[in-house]
Parts: structure tokens; sequence; C-alpha cells
């Protein structure tokens, strides 16, 4: 068979049998999640076991809710029963994961996590399975076949229990009214947690990188400051201080090829863009980058309470800051 027929197949396989677990989430998804959405509330966490592939997943799913605000843990079963079993404790909530529900070293461990007080979740394609049987929830992932030419090695089961487990934890999110500020406060150092928690006043020039000249001043002179600022524009600020317009390096260049060949004599007021787009200091980073990007423009000007410009974004400035 060629190997892109193959690769299809293989994609073909998984899909169907996701569509199947489409069909099969019920009343006891919900349970699931309300009984998680509990724990995390009274301060207690989510343990994740498994063994072998289903451990593999077990730790994505760990991270997921992690990343999520929900704490997790994963539990190696070997390392529980040799002391750490001591990280279960009353109130806990167990996500077991075996597809069978018959994996001797996960067994071995459920009558330790049920002394201990802990609630479990199993997930597994048999829910009549000596784990399914001890579980409070059991979400089922059974799948026909797996995507192995043998029917052998785990594809179609650990992709249904990957996203089985994504599912919880996405649904668990929202139930708990997870934001996209609190996702930033779990990830500050990504670009996406600078994103949503810097603000306009944060990421703008100042200084001598930022340069306000008056409407008079003359073109050739606000082209000077403009290169020696290094900056790609210059505020215009009326006689009030407050924002009049913006002359960029693109305005300089539209005058001169309109035929205006004596514009460094003449008055900057004349070719600036009279009320520029620009932004309060204290818009959220992300919504600056939405601006720049609906707005097509390079330059955004960013002004205080009565409209006084204090700084400049300038697009290239982004990727150094790590905003992008």
């Amino acid at each position: 068979m060629d190997p892109l027929e193959q690769a299809r197949r293989v994609i073909a396989l998984e899909i169907e049998e996701l569509q199947r677990l489409l069909e099969r989430v019920d009343d006891s998804f919900i349970a699931s999640v309300d009984l998680l959405k509990a724990t995390v509330e009274r301060g207690a966490k989510i343990l994740i076991v498994g063994v072998g592939k289903s451990g593999n997943i077990g730790s994505k799913l760990a991270a997921t809710l992690n990343s999520t605000g929900a704490p997790a843990a994963v539990l190696n079963c070997q390392d529980a029963i040799h002391g750490d079993l001591g990280l279960v404790n009353a109130g806990d909530s167990v996500i077991a994961l075996s597809y069978s529900g018959e994996t001797a070293e996960l067994l071995g461990l459920l009558p330790h996590l049920k002394r201990r007080g802990a609630r479990l979740i199993a997930i597994t394609g048999k829910p009549g399975s000596t784990l399914g049987k001890a579980a409070d929830c059991v979400l089922d992932i059974h799948v026909r076949r797996e995507a192995c030419p043998l029917n052998l090695a785990p594809t179609s089961s650990t992709t249904n229990t990957l996203v089985m487990g994504d599912a919880l934890a996405m649904v668990l999110l929202e139930a708990r009214g997870f934001t996209k500020e609190h996702f930033a406060e779990l990830h500050p150092g990504g670009s996406l947690g600078r994103a949503l928690l810097l603000r306009a006043g944060d990421i703008m020039r100042t200084g001598d990188d930022f340069v306000k000249v008056g409407p008079d001043l003359t073109v050739r002179e606000t082209i000077t400051r403009m290169t020696k600022a290094r900056a790609g524009a210059v505020v215009v600020v009326a006689e009030d201080g407050s924002l009049a317009g913006i002359f960029t390096q693109g305005d300089f260049a539209r005058a001169f090829q309109t035929g205006a060949a004596e514009i460094g004599g003449e008055p900057v007021g004349r070719y600036m863009t009279a009320n520029p787009k620009h932004v309060h200091r204290d818009r959220l980073v992300g919504e600056v980058l939405r601006l720049l990007e609906a707005s097509r423009i390079d330059d955004l000007v960013v002004i205080d309470d009565a409209r006084v410009p204090l700084g400049m974004i300038d697009t290239q400035d982004l990727a150094r800051r790590q905003v992008v």
C-alpha cells in the first residue's frame, strides 16, 4: 500500500473511533466534571494514574489541568506503594487510565486509594472491568479496532483517552469560570501571558526614543529629530499638549512623491495624519495587538486620561519584548 494511503487509513480509523466516542459522552461525564470541580473548589488535588501508554497520556492530562488552574499530579503506581501514597489525601480525586481496566499495578493501588478517602474516575475501554466497577464515575473510551494494521499497538484507544482527558479539562475550565486572564497568570513566561498581563504603558517607547513636536516645526527638523531617536514616527501635539496628529516616514514619502519637493521647509502639521489611532496607557497588550493588526499600522500613540501622548508603540519592538 502507498505510504500516503497508509497514513490516511490510520487517520481515518482514529477519526471513526472519535466519532463513536462522541456518541458515548453521557451523564457519567457530567458527574466526573462535577466531582473534579468540587475537588478543586475545596482546595484538594487531582491525581492521575496509569501504566505504559496510558501513563504517558496521563502526564499530558496532568499538565493540561495544571495549566488551567486545576492542581494535578501524576502518581506512579509502583512508587505509590513504596511511600508516594503520602501524596493522596481525603478529598482528592483520582483519574485512573487503563484501557483494559485490568492493569495489575493499577488494581493493586485501588484499595489504598479508597482507604485514604480519594474518589475515583475511570477512563477505560471496559466499563465492566475491575477498574470500572471500583470507580465512582466511568468514562467509556472503547474502540472497535486500533489504527495499528495488526490491531495491536495502542493507537485509536490512546487517542480516545487523550481526547476524553482534554474534554474533561476544558469543560472543567468553563465550569470553574476560568478566564484568559487566569491562564496568563499561570503562563507569565510565555508571549501569551505577557500579552494578557502587560499594558500599553509597559511596552511603549519613552524618553529619548519618543519624539513630540509642535505642528509648526518644519518637516526638515522633524525628520532630523525622528532620525536621532531612530523612530519611524513622531507625535504632533497641540498647544495644550494633547494629541493632534502623527507624522511618519510613510507620510513624508507620500508627500514627496506627490510633488512636494520643498516639503522640508514647511510645517509638519500640514502633512501629519490628524487624530491618529491611539490607545490609553492602561489598555492590555492583547488589545493593542488586535488594534495594530486590524488597522495595519506600525506605530501607535499611547495617551493618558487627558489625551496627552505619553509614548509610542512601534511594532518592531514587539518581538524584542517577546509579546508576539
